[in-house]
């Protein structure tokens, strides 16, 4: 296997020895547990607030099961590596069982979401986002455990287009610079100069532009040179197999928009209506992704990246019916990971500093050697 098929595989580092080489060997956490613990609740109050009222977005409950029937659940990918935890519930003697699923995002859910709250164009959703993903590598920013704000605004055609899906991403990021700067207002420590603040503007590259710039390396180490060079960055159009052979990065093939034919601002030809965020971490001294998000599939593209999927079986599920049949709205949306926005605005070095969950004794044991102290 090619090293750029590899590197599509999906997140993490998958070896620990290499993790070892990785997390630093210098670290002291600015915050103490407890002032974490303050940190994180005014960066997640700050951030909510803020989201609602730039995005114009309602704050609403969110699933943590899922109907199997239902086909709401997300896969992440298009080649099913990363499948959900699954169980079933007996329910009257199982007269009237369900079969459930942890959610791994509220990508779909969200969309149905915005009809079920009678959401117009320009209105939205914001979740508090709970979810497992059994199949990740766990290392210092990837855990089973998953915490995003998932949000979605319904839209209508005419704002299908990269204009739109850019002003919508400076907002976002307007919000995640300003919480930057609330809560080290609050925790002094937190502006001690030892690593740089946040830029005050993303900058904006196309997959296929980034292949052009590094023709020979993986996506991950494409991506680590540009924010290298630019420390903070929307990547757009992932998912669409670029000039190499490869898409930048896996992507499923029922919620974002990958497929719609674009134009770059020289007028190439390009693909997709979506894209990451991604920073350059000045603790880890690696990428760091924040969001994934996208204007989402009508049903022509729906069809379209189904086939290209040889997915096209999932068309008989509800959600996908309901695209199909223009039953609930066309719409923008995204997860922004909230541990990974803490371990940023915070400058820690793991996950686990900021969040709660399962982590293996061996990185337990490595994170206290290197003076990382995981929450149990």
């Amino acid at each position: 296997m090619s090293e750029k098929q590899q590197d599509l595989a999906g997140p993490g580092i998958g070896d620990y020895d290499e993790l070892e080489m990785i997390l630093p060997g210098d670290y002291t956490s600015l915050l103490s547990p407890r002032e974490t613990q303050e940190a994180v609740y005014a960066a997640k109050d700050y951030i909510e607030e803020n989201l609602c009222r730039q995005l114009n977005l309602l704050r609403v409950t969110v699933p943590l099961i899922v109907d199997v029937e239902s086909g709401v659940n997300d896969y992440l990918d298009r080649d099913g590596s990363r499948s959900p935890v699954q169980f079933h519930i007996s329910n009257d003697r199982d007269k009237n069982p369900v079969d459930a699923q942890i959610v791994q995002a509220a990508t779909k859910w969200k969309r149905i979401a915005l009809r079920q709250f009678g959401m117009q164009v320009g209105e939205g959703v914001l979740t508090d986002m709970r979810a497992v993903r059994k199949d990740y590598f766990l290392d210092h920013d990837h855990s089973a455990y998953v915490d995003q704000w998932d949000w979605e605004m319904a839209i209508t055609a005419e704002h299908r287009n990269l204009d739109f899906l850019t002003e919508v991403v400076r907002k976002i990021w307007t919000v995640l610079k300003g919480a930057e700067q609330h809560v080290q207002s609050l925790f002094p420590a937190l502006k001690s100069g030892r690593y740089p603040d946040l830029p005050d503007e993303l900058t904006f590259i196309h997959a296929e532009d980034l292949l052009d710039r590094y023709p020979d390396l993986p996506r991950k180490q494409r991506e680590t040179r540009i924010v290298q060079e630019y420390p903070a960055v929307f990547i757009y159009g992932i998912g669409w197999v670029l000039e190499d052979g490869y898409p930048h990065e896996m992507r499923a093939a029922d919620y974002d928009d990958w497929a719609t034919e674009t134009v770059s601002r020289d007028g190439r030809p390009m693909h997709g209506l979506n894209g990451d965020i991604l920073v350059w971490n000045p603790v880890t001294k690696r990428r760091h992704e924040l969001t994934s998000m996208g204007i989402r599939v009508n049903a022509e593209t729906l069809r379209q990246q189904l086939e290209i999927c040889g997915q096209l079986d999932l068309l008989k599920m509800p959600y996908h019916q309901a695209v199909l049949k223009n039953e609930i709205p066309l719409s923008i949306g995204g997860g922004i990971g909230q541990s990974r926005t803490f371990m940023l605005l915070l400058q820690k070095a793991h996950l686990g500093e900021v969040s709660v969950t399962v982590w293996p004794r061996v990185l337990k044991e490595m994170s206290a050697r290197k003076n990382i102290h995981v929450l149990e």
